[in-house]
Formats: structure tokens, sequence, C-alpha cells
């Protein structure tokens, strides 16, 4: 077939699939209905099948855009071969998305890996192509799937092409995709076109229809019947795609009943599958539809393929009410296994209150938020409620969609809504209980305060009608939202409202519940006892399903340091977000990865999630969590020694937090502060800021945060002639037996030990520690413990000592970027008479070359994430570098960097 006028769109689509052939590419063709976008795409799968390509062809429904992975099981099912020839993981977890095969819901990110897995395969015996259709119809779910393999397919010979209206978003994230714009056809082209059609039509006629059409392919295809036809006259006051529909009903009027029986079916069907369309009607009755091309059988795909979308909304705007339920009706008995689309067809089906598909419709919404689907959950169960067949009922469902929606996060602007139509309804128990917790999450999320969110939520746990049953759903959620907001509160009297509504359970809380309320709240007294129940909430990581139980173990591990064995979750559920999964999970481990790679030494990694993090929060419509990541800031700018941004970070916390009465997070912002002040050398500040925090002698309740501040109360007592101060905070910390709570609390409770002694015990008993893997894991605060021993070594004259704990304190100060600390270390190795060699000459004949390479680019202002990446090394072989040229050049922090190498004549 010719296309007329398309001579640069088609030059782009040839270059486009060399591009494939080399490594890869991704474009979408985007235009106005009619415009020949779909024209293109074929164009684009003829030329690649001869170009020895396999092409894999799907389209977005507009009747199939709330079940999840539909296009993507039109795209992949001529691989259902290849997907059973693949490794266990990812073929059980295809066969279950695209309902091949029953199990388990798997999560999106394991679908993503797995649809990308199977593509790589085929590519490697031919490239392959993927095409996708009105892509603004794609459900969510194969939205993200679609997005996460567009942006990984460089370097495979995989290329994506998706269609989408001008006037459409749909679920596809098009940002940084190569976007091909399919303009009208221009008048000589669109002349060319007609005359080609319609080589005898009248000039006049011509004219007038090149003016109609605007040069819309699709309208002068169609309109030409209108021009002659007294019955549509084609005023020009009728808009386009109005008067295309038109012409598209009066050629479907004309076709057998049963033929337009049976295009409803694919309509509303959405894959166009002849497999499934086979059991429910005689595809013989097809013909009259394809003589007059409205449709196609695609025999390679073995599907029905529309001519153009506005048929099919031609044939539903057509169908009768009743017609219109039987198609669904047929179309459910005929995919008994297929839950989820079985329950969305019946529920079109139904005219009046049905309960046994309200609850089909309940589970249908379970499994999808298994899968953070947080929209389709909130829309199955908005159905669901309107096909309940009690106003309890029904209110409970609308409850239940405004708390899944405010839980997950980005579920757009009609949670407000949802809710106050639930509470306009006596709600029974769970719908009363999850109506309390989504309007406690809205506060928050909102400019409301904690207190209040507190008191409603705590006050609809205390009178709800639910038995105090450990096991009741909508209880269980409601603790875990009131544990956070007690949290945030942060006094003993909200939790205490906590722990007596969790007491009354019965047989007792659920196992993450369980955990959370040791670990989280009162580590101090509570998180030990919990470490074998963690420890087997962590094995169950691997096979979790549950992306909610995986968030919540998360939470757990935050205050007894077990985040290490959360990582590969935490970023799987990042990447599940970056994908377009819900926003809240991926920024709780967005969270856990910025504060596990603050006390591990991964300052450049934690400070980009966390201004990521930042730039989610906007977008997701969830500014409560904002202040999480400016305290991350705030820690990595105070141990960088920029005290003015840390400072200022933490002031931002303050001004937020204390209008909402946050006290937790105004607690928690006197630590980087802290911090900030011992950078500087300042102990009195730092020592106040510490004690606001906890009393010295005190490890406060319901202050975590309180064991990270340990440290820097006692060295800040010590500094400042406190010493009275800095033992009974010592003593404190040894009755709490802190060292149990984890590795890194028996760390820093050897290094204050060690600190206030006077024995030789406990300087062996840390040093002993320092030779653990703690000290390699915990590198900010072994690196500071080192430090601040070897002072005290120096100071008894015992060099030597003091030297090799020094020095292996630059080395790590050096790979964080931590200048004032590493400049102290410096300092105090001058002291103990340790003086690095310098070579002859100059002082550069030492250096290598890759050395002065990577001295200049420091000197520049770059990080050492940055030089790495530029010079293709790890950030920390750039710190053991330059911690090789610092005494080389006999100076000691960066800041001296440019001067000695000018100084030198070496800066370019």
């Amino acid at each position: 077939m010719e296309l007329f006028g398309r001579e640069v769109e088609l030059a782009q689509m040839a270059h486009f699939l060399e591009s494939v052939r080399r490594g890869g590419d991704v474009r979408v063709v985007r235009g106005e209905p009619g415009i020949g976008k779909s024209a293109l795409l074929t164009a684009a799968a003829t030329l690649a099948t001869d170009a020895g390509m396999r092409v894999l062809r799907a389209s977005g429904s507009e009747f199939e855009a709330d079940i999840s992975y539909s296009v993507l099981n039109q795209l992949l099912l001529p691989l259902y071969n290849e997907i059973q020839r693949q490794p266990p993981g990812l073929r059980d977890a295809l066969n279950v998305a695209l309902g091949f095969g029953p199990g388990a819901p798997p999560a999106a990110l394991l679908v993503c890996n797995a649809a990308l897995s199977l593509l790589s395969a085929v590519a490697r015996k031919k490239p392959v192509l993927l095409l996708v259709d009105d892509v603004q119809w794609v459900d969510r779910p194969s939205a993200v799937v679609l997005g996460f393999i567009a942006r990984r397919v460089q370097g495979n010979p995989i290329g994506v092409v998706a269609s989408s209206r001008m006037d459409a978003e749909g679920f596809l994230d098009r940002g940084g995709l190569t976007e091909i714009v399919v303009p009208p056809l221009d008048r000589e082209a669109a002349t060319r076109f007609v005359e080609a059609r319609h080589p005898t039509m009248p000039p006049q006629l011509r004219q007038r229809l090149l003016d109609l059409a605007q040069g819309n392919p699709l309208a002068l295809v169609e309109l030409p019947t209108t021009l002659t036809d007294t019955s549509l006259p084609g005023s020009d006051v009728v808009p386009l795609n109005d008067r295309l529909q038109a012409v598209f009903a009066a050629r479907v009027g004309g076709l057998p009943d049963a033929t337009r029986r049976l295009l409803l079916l694919a309509t509303f069907e959405g894959s166009g599958e002849v497999r499934v369309l086979r059991g429910i009607a005689s595809l013989a009755d097809l013909a009259p539809a394809e003589r007059t091309q409205l449709v196609q059988v695609d025999d390679a795909t073995g599907r029905i393929v529309f001519r153009h979308p506005l048929i099919q909304s031609a044939l539903v705007a057509m169908s009768t009410h009743a017609e219109r339920r039987q198609a669904h009706l047929d179309i459910a008995a005929a995919m008994p296994g297929d839950w989820e689309r079985r329950a969305w067809h019946l529920a079109a089906a139904a005219a009046d209150p049905d309960e046994s598909i309200a609850a089909m419709l309940d589970e249908a919404a379970r499994r999808v938020m298994q899968r953070g689907d947080v929209l389709g959950a909130v829309s199955a169960l908005v159905r669901a409620a309107e096909l309940s067949a009690s106003a309890e009922s029904r209110a409970r469902r609308l409850a239940e969609a405004a708390y899944l929606g405010a839980e997950g996060g980005g579920a757009g602007a009609d949670l407000s809504t949802l809710l106050t139509n639930a509470q306009t309804t006596n709600l029974g128990p769970s719908g009363a209980l999850h109506a309390a917790n989504a309007a406690a999450l809205l506060m928050i999320n909102g400019d409301g305060d904690v207190q209040t969110a507190h008191r409603l939520l705590a006050g609809a746990i205390e009178t709800g009608r639910h038995g105090w049953r450990g096991d009741d759903p909508a209880l269980d959620e409601a603790l875990h939202t009131l544990l956070l907001l007690s949290w945030y509160a942060g006094t003993p009297e909200h939790w205490a409202v906590f722990h007596r509504a969790l007491d009354r359970l019965t047989p007792g809380p659920s196992d993450i519940l369980a955990v959370m309320s040791k670990t989280f709240p009162d580590p101090v007294r509570t998180g030990a006892a919990a470490k074998p129940a963690l420890d087997a909430l962590l094995a169950t990581l691997a096979d979790e399903d549950d992306l909610t139980r995986v968030q919540r173990i998360g939470t757990a591990s935050v205050y007894v340091d077990r985040l290490a064995e959360f990582r590969d979750s935490a970023w799987n559920l990042v990447r599940q977000g970056r994908d377009g999964a819900a926003p809240r999970r991926q920024l709780g481990a967005l969270m856990h990865l910025c504060l596990d790679g603050y006390l591990t030494g991964r300052w450049d990694e934690a400070d980009e999630l966390a201004k990521e993090a930042q730039k989610v929060c906007g977008e997701a419509g969830l500014p409560f969590l904002t202040w999480y990541f400016l305290f991350n800031r705030a820690n990595i700018a105070a141990g960088r020694g920029l005290t003015n941004e840390a400072y200022a970070l933490a002031d931002e916390i303050t001004r937020w937090a204390l209008p909402r009465g946050v006290a937790g997070a105004v607690a928690i912002a006197h630590y980087p502060r802290t911090l900030a002040a011992a950078a500087d050398g300042d102990y009195q500040s730092a020592y106040l800021h510490a004690t606001a925090i906890s009393p010295a002698g005190v490890l406060a309740p319901y202050a975590p945060i309180a064991l990270w501040a340990m440290l820097d109360l006692v060295e800040a007592g010590l500094r400042t002639g406190r010493t009275a101060e800095a033992q009974a905070h010592a003593e404190a910390i040894r009755t709490a037996d802190v060292a149990a709570i984890s590795p890194r609390m028996a760390l820093i409770h050897c290094g204050i030990d060690a600190l206030v002694g006077d024995d030789d015990e406990s300087g062996n008993r840390l040093e002993e520690m320092l030779r653990s893997p703690a000290a390699e894991r915990w590198l900010f605060e072994a690196s500071r413990i080192r430090l601040a021993y070897a002072e005290k070594l120096r100071r008894g004259k015992a060099f030597a000592r003091a030297r090799e704990h020094l020095l292996s304190a630059q080395t790590g100060f050096t790979a964080m970027g931590a200048e004032p600390w590493l400049a102290r270390t410096v300092q105090e190795l001058r002291a103990t008479g340790y003086r690095p060699a310098i070579a002859d000459g100059p002082g550069l004949a030492a250096l290598t070359t890759q050395e002065l390479e990577i001295a200049r680019l420091a000197a520049s202002g770059l990080s050492n994430k940055q030089i790495a990446e530029r010079l293709f090394l790890s950030h920390r072989t750039v710190g053991a570098h330059l911690y090789r040229i610092f005494p080389k050049l006999g100076i000691s922090s960066r800041a001296g960097l440019r001067d000695a190498l000018s100084a030198r004549g070496l800066t370019s």
C-alpha cells in the first residue's frame, strides 16, 4: 500500500530499523485520529519483516484498559513456546501475569524483567520489533512493562514503536523517548491521494473534500460517501471525528445483525483473539465486515484487527443496552480461568447490585494491589462498591479504595470524594476503620496536623466493632498507620495509646506488626528481643509477592541496622516506582537506601537518591514525606563540612514539622546539627544539639535517633569538660546493653567505653571490634571512632598505635569525601610524628599519570563519583588514590589541591 506524502516518516522508520539492528531503539509515533499512525506502523512492520526481523504487534483497547496485562498478553502470545523455555522463575511470572497458568501474583518488577529476558533471548536469534498501537488505552501494568523494556533495549536488537493520539496521555511514561509526530498531509500529497483513489471525482467535489478533510487521510478515504449522500451533508461546523464516526455508523448499520454482534464481541474482548471469539460466535459471520474492509484477520497473530478505533466507537454507540450486556456475559463465560477479566466483564454486564460480582472485584483488587497497581485496585473497589448489595458493603469498599489510594500514593485527586461518599453511609466495622485510616493519611498528606490524625484514628480503633481480632485486615492496617502516627507525634503518651490497642489483640498482632512494634518505636528497650522474629521475616523477602509486606519488613529493619539485607528488595521497589508503580512504596524504599547509604559511606549515591525522592514527593502529591530526604541530605552535608547547607536543611525540617505537631521530625533534625557542629569543631553546640535529642545519662524512650547520637554526645561532653555527663551517658549505654541490638551498636559502645575509660581492657575490646567486619561496613562511625581514640592514644604517647588507626581513618574519610574529619586526621598524624615521603624536586615526581589526572579533576570541583564515572573507576578507588595523593603534595584535603597543582604549573 502506497503512503502518500509520508516520505520523511518512512525514511525515519528505515533509519530507526537500522538503529534497532545495531543495538536497540525506541520511537513514539504521535498524531491526530485518522492521521495515519496505524498505516505507518504497518509500513514499519513490512520493512522489518522484509529485513528479517520478528514483528510482535498489539493494540490498546478503550474497553480493556482496566484489565491488567491485557496488552502484554497480546504482544507476547506469539512467543508462548519461547516463554515455556525460560528459567522457571521468569517463566512462571509471565505465565501467571498473562493468564497462561495459575500461581501467586508476581511482583511487577519480576514481570518486567521476565518480559525483557524473553525478548532478549528471542532477539539473539533475529532482531525483534514491538509495535503497540493506541498506547493511550494500554492498561497500566502493560504500560509499566512496555516502559521498562523501552528504557533497556540498548545493547539488544530490540525495537519498540508505540503510537498515541496527540491529545491523549495514557500510562506510558514517554519521558526521554524519541517521538515522531505525524502531521496532516500537505495539499499536494492530499490531492495525489484523492486522485489515486477517486480519479473520476469532479474537481469541485474534490476541492470540497480537500477543504473538509484538512489533510487527514482517514477523512479523505471515508468522506467521499458523505459528499454525495444528502442524508450526511458534511456541514463545516461538524467536528471531523464526529463526521467520521457518523460515516462508520452508516457502514456498520448496513451489516447483518450476526456480524455486528461478532464485531461488538471483538470490541469488548479487547485482544481480538480468534481463539476466544470462535468459542462465542461463528467466525463465518465476519465475512461481510471483511468485504467492506472494516476489519481484517491477521493470520500471523490470529487476531481480528479493526481498520480504525472509530469503528469500535460506532459499534458501541449503535448497540442496545441488551446487546452490550449479552456481549459481556458471553465473553465472561468464555474465559472461566481468567479471574480478573471475567470479573470486569461480569461487572460491565451488571445493571443492578450483585454481591457475587462485587466479591469477585474485591478479590481482583487484592490481586492487582499485590502487583503494585494501586490505580487498578482502586478502580476495582469503586466498581465493586457500585455493585454492592448493601449500603454497608458499598461504604466499606469506597472507604477501602480511599485508604489504598492514600496509602499507596498517586491515585488521583478523587480520594477525598470517595471518602466523603463512604462516610455518608452507615459504615460497618471494616468500612469505618478504612475510612478513618484514609482520612488520617489524607490529613497528614495535606496540611493537617499529626495530633488530630492520631486522635481520629485511635478513636476509630477504640470504638470499632472489630472484636480486637488480630487477623482482621482492616484493624491490622489501621494499627500500622497508628504506629507511624505515633512515631511522628513522638511522645510516650501517643505510644501508650498504640500499645494499649496492640495488647488487646487476640490472639495477638500479625507477624510484621509484632516485630515493628518492638524494633521501630523504642529499639533501646525492645529491639534486641525481636531479632529472631525479624530474622524470620528477612528470610522471606526473596519469595515475598506482597509488596506492602516487603516495604514493612524494611521499616522494621531500620533501627536494628539490618538494612543491608533489605537493599536488593529496596532497589526492586525503587525500580518498580520508576517504571510506574505506587510512589509511596518507592519513597519508602528510597528512605531505606538513603539511610543505609549514609551509615555505610555511600554518600554520593545517598545524596542523589534523596534528591530523586524529593522530586517524586512533589510529583506524587506526597509532601509529607519530603522531610525524610531533607534529613538524609543534611547528614551528608554535615559529614562533608557543608555546615551552612546542613543547618539550612535541618531548619527546613523544623519549620515544616513544628506547626504540624511532628515532634519526631523536630527531634531528628537535631542530629545533622550535632554532626555539623562537630565537623566544625564547635563541640559546645554539638553537645547542646545531642542533648536536645536525649539528655546526658539517659537514652530517651521512643527516640530511636538517640542511638545515632550516642558517640557525638559523649565526645562533645569530653571535649567541653563535661566528663561526668559523658561517663553517665556511657553507663546508661552499658546498662541498656545497646551492643545487643546490632554490630553497629556494639562498635559504638566499644568506642565510647574506650574514650571514657582509663583501663587497657576497653581499648583492647575496641581494637578487636575494629578488626571485625562491622568496622568495614559502618565506615563513617568506624573512622570517627578511630580518629577520636587515636587522639587519646597520642596524648598517652602511644604514637605507633595512634598512627595505625589514623591511617585507616584517613582512608575511610577520603573515600567518603568527609573533608573536615580528613583534615583533622592528617593534622593528628603530623602530631604523632608521621611524615609521608615526598619526592625530590617540585614534589610531583612520585605521582603516576592516573594520580595526576585524578588530582586535576578533584581540583576542578568534581566529586569522587563524578571522577569515577569519567575514568571508569569505582568511587572508592578514586578515594584511595586521593589518600595517596594528598601526602605526596604535602596537603591535607581537596581544598589545597588547586594551589598545589597551580604552584607547579600542572593545573591542565
